[in-house]
């Protein structure tokens, strides 16, 4: 199997907030690597923005340290680096003032893609459109990409997608959530609508339930601060399980096109019942002998925020009438884990014995590590002794079944930043799912801290509060194991 790297269009892309976190762990290196690949086109730019004075020579330095930082060793030829840093150019830039923004002009070609990638902080976000627009950088073709938290309630993410509608067209704005530039992801769709293995099984008739997990082995640690301000909910669930739920659930698009795919998802969204308290479990993780409790890192001894969270869902439509979505998130849990677990129903009647147990079919689609999919099918016991059935899984993980082409697959945000200069906005959330789902978010949140509830303490490195397993087993249900 060759690996086929289709090339870009030539572009400019200004990277604001360039010398942040953000832009030297994933943007920066995840260009390198799509230049390696043979994806950038030879005349194709890129222009760091920030407030920091460096001339480009001093931010070549930043941009050639971050690469050897966080990419693979392999990746690292000083060569090929020094290429790369011959189209990297910077400007220092004033985000609510004056400061640059010629110079940035002057730079930014016509006639090419441009794009410009908001890595800063959400309250910057009307003023660098202001500011694009006002000084003639950004014409009616170019893009913007911005990052999230996409507000935190309904009412700042109106405001924030009223504040980018004065100055940009809708089709003009990707709102870039990293999940759905996974691999795994997007093979969701193709599992899904690509085989009629499973479509046809895929509703309520034969799925029991299906948990989406999204476990992390770190706590809060020095996000600490700004992270009791969120909680799982607002940081986790409201956009990255969300949009998973709304892959996994949506009805077939008719066209593989962008805004057919986000109106299906949208329709998920509308269709998510209110969750009864009864079904939200939130917890914070307990000190251990050698490290801090949730409080401790968030400085705050009497925070009610959640660092675990779990929900029972239904979806109020005929696909999905009845059955329940499981969602949980959390930090320092056992295992550091990205999942979706399809299980589907018991055969209606067994023809084998009481001892022979129950058996059920699961597939699961694991996001991170180990990208890649297993279906779980019964099948008899080897050997002598009568007809005994087991549980085996038919393994598929991108690593083993592509190869080495599978060192090759672009990242989420080499992916999405690609996406981004074809113009094709199938990856990326509209404004109104944005808005829908916060319509949906914002009453459970306003119901715990109307209830003054406080999360469940759970032991550092487990599978977290207990009452979260107790919310599947009324049911007689469990949370698949966490592990690696």
């Amino acid at each position: 199997m060759v690996s086929r790297v289709i090339p870009v269009d030539d572009f400019d892309l200004v990277i604001f907030g360039a010398t942040g976190d953000l832009a030297r762990r994933k943007i920066l290196p995840g260009l390198y690597r799509r230049f390696c690949s043979g994806q950038m086109p030879e005349t194709a730019r890129i222009i760091g923005a920030a407030r920091s004075e460096h001339d480009d020579a001093e931010f070549r330095d930043v941009v050639r340290a971050a690469i050897n930082e966080f990419s693979k060793k392999n990746d690292c030829d000083d060569d090929r680096i020094g290429e790369f840093c011959e189209r990297i150019h910077y400007v220092t830039i004033d985000a609510r003032g004056e400061g640059g923004w010629s110079d940035l002009k002057g730079l930014v070609r016509s006639g090419v893609v441009n794009a410009y990638y908001f890595s800063v902080a959400p309250s910057l976000f009307g003023d660098l459109a202001e500011r694009l627009q006002s000084h003639g950088i950004a014409d009616e073709n170019a893009r913007i990409v911005v990052e999230k938290p996409f507000g935190r309630d309904l009412a700042s993410a109106k405001k924030l997608n009223a504040d980018l509608a004065k100055h940009f067209e809708e089709t003009q704005i990707y709102r870039i959530d990293h999940y759905l530039g996974k691999e795994t992801v997007q093979n969701l769709m193709a599992v899904r609508f690509g085989n009629i293995l499973f479509e046809p099984l895929w509703n309520s008739q034969y799925v029991d339930h299906i948990q989406i997990t999204v476990a992390e082995t770190v706590g809060v640690g020095g996000r600490g601060e700004y992270y009791d301000k969120s909680g799982a909910m607002r940081d986790m669930v409201q956009n990255h399980l969300m949009q998973l739920l709304c892959l996994i659930a949506m009805e077939p698009p008719s066209r593989f096109e962008p805004d057919s795919v986000r109106d299906e998802k949208l329709k998920v969204i509308r269709a998510l019942e209110p969750v009864d308290h009864h079904n939200i479990v939130r917890g914070q993780y307990d000190a251990t002998k050698t490290e801090a409790s949730y409080r401790e890192d968030a400085g705050d001894p009497k925070s009610r925020t959640e660092s675990y969270i779990a929900l029972r869902c239904l979806i109020s439509n005929w696909r999905w009438a009845g059955t329940p979505f499981y969602l949980r998130t959390g930090k320092k849990l056992k295992a550091r884990t990205s999942e979706i677990a399809v299980v589907f129903k018991d055969a209606p009647h067994s023809i084998f014995p009481e001892d022979a147990g129950r058996h059920a079919n699961v597939l699961v689609i694991r996001l991170q590590p180990n990208e890649g999919m297993t279906l779980q099918v019964t099948i008899k016991e080897p050997g002598p002794g009568g007809m005994r059935l087991i549980d085996v899984p038919l393994d598929m993980s991108f690593a083993e079944a592509l190869g080495e082409e599978a060192e090759d697959i672009p990242d989420a945000y080499e992916r999405l930043i690609m996406d981004v200069i074809r113009g094709n906005q199938t990856l990326f959330m509209r404004g109104d799912e944005v808005e829908a789902a916060w319509a949906w978010t914002d009453p459970l949140i306003h119901g715990w801290e109307a209830r003054h509830d406080v999360p469940k303490t759970y032991d550092a490195y487990s599978s977290g509060p207990e009452d979260s397993s107790m919310m599947l087993h009324r049911e007689g249900r469990r949370w698949r194991e966490l592990k690696e």
